[in-house]
């Protein structure tokens, strides 16, 4: 089992950046593909991005596709999402996830996850 905390989110502008951190406890973190997801208030959760074990390989949602970006160091066992261009829409409680596959899409694909941490965008 993979323990995983979110850091980095807060309250910003249309337009400003923000970066993420998820810092992962447990030896298995260099053997997880690692995702981000998020939920706004009344929705379902749903996919931002995800990365492979070894880094080469990503997915990102259509939405977030061009201005955010998943990147992971498994020297110091974190993974990160660079968000750019931050939209209104881009409000949500973001969750990182610890994968069952190397590059899950789906919340399904994915075993271990963070408490999660709060991004605003306000217009």
């Amino acid at each position: 089992q993979v323990q995983l905390a979110e850091s980095g989110g807060g309250l910003v502008q249309a337009g400003d950046s923000l970066r993420l951190s998820c810092a992962a406890s447990g030896r298995t973190f260099s053997s997880n593909g690692m995702g981000w997801f998020r939920q706004a208030p009344g929705k379902e959760r749903e996919f931002v991005a995800s990365i492979s074990v070894s880094g080469n390989m990503r997915a990102s949602a259509e939405s977030v596709r061009g201005r955010f970006t998943i990147s992971r160091d498994n020297a110091k066992n974190t993974v990160y999402l660079q968000m750019n261009s931050l939209k209104p829409e881009d409000t949500a409680i973001y969750y990182c996830a610890a994968g069952l596959s190397q590059l899950g899409t789906s919340v399904a694909d994915f075993g271990s996850w963070g408490q999660g941490i709060q991004v605003t965008v306000s217009s």
